[in-house]
């Protein structure tokens, strides 16, 4: 059951995995850079994970300790994570102590997979889903460690790094605009995030434009289903 789930999850990992050994290794050089040894990176990318938020903390750890400004500052900055994880309550249901893992361990491209992805009719969803999440940590724990280590050996100016964070998220919503058809959601949210851009500010603006796109998912969700009962009549 195990070696199957894995043989299916691997090959939806890989590109992943070429992306993360690019992205991992920035933010372990950047590590470096500020004079962190190798550890920091290795044991923030097994017990954090959250590439986002493991940039932010570089700055957290050498400003002056707040943890209340640190506390909403990784709520902001994860916040996309408490849509995901209401998208994803079915899916976890009956995996039992996988469940754990499941939410830990749920980033922006294992959520992609295991929401999109259907195993085969003999592999059990709960360990495919488990191995996805394991083997996407295993390469940013890699990248991020092998990262800081040749910081030491290879040295050059990192100024500009962290918008390798940026062009992940560009990349992959044009993968999606490519792969799909109705591109509605895609606008909606780029137009939610650009009106509470303006409203709000780049320091605030990630939080209000979630509940803006949620509402007007719901809001879009109830007139289709009218519409749809209407025809229906």
């Amino acid at each position: 059951m195990k070696k199957k789930a894995f043989k299916a999850a691997f090959p939806y990992t890989v590109p992943i995995g070429i992306g993360f050994l690019f992205l991992g290794m920035s933010y372990g050089f950047m590590m470096q850079s500020k004079g962190f040894s190798v550890w920091y990176p290795f044991f923030m990318s097994m017990f954090i994970f959250a590439g986002s938020m493991e940039f932010v903390t570089s700055n957290l750890l050498l400003s002056a300790f707040s943890p209340v400004a640190a506390f909403f500052l990784a709520l902001m900055v994860n916040a996309r994570h408490l849509f995901y994880g209401l998208s994803m309550l079915d899916k976890y249901k009956n995996t039992g102590w996988k469940k754990f893992y499941l939410i830990f361990g749920m980033c922006d491209e294992s959520f992609t997979v295991n929401c999109t992805v259907t195993p085969p009719d003999d592999v059990d969803r709960g360990w495919f889903m488990f191995f996805v999440n394991l083997l996407n940590q295993i390469y940013w724990v890699f990248a991020a460690t092998a990262g800081a280590l040749l910081g030491y050996v290879i040295h050059f100016d990192t100024t500009g790094i962290e918008f390798v964070m940026t062009a992940l998220f560009i990349v992959m919503f044009l993968n999606q605009w490519e792969e799909t058809k109705d591109h509605r959601p895609a606008l909606v949210g780029l137009i939610c995030s650009a009106i509470c851009l303006l409203i709000f500010g780049s320091s605030n603006f990630i939080v209000p434009a979630m509940v803006f796109i949620i509402i007007c998912f719901t809001a879009e969700r109830k007139v289709s289903r009218k519409t749809m009962e209407a025809e229906a009549k």
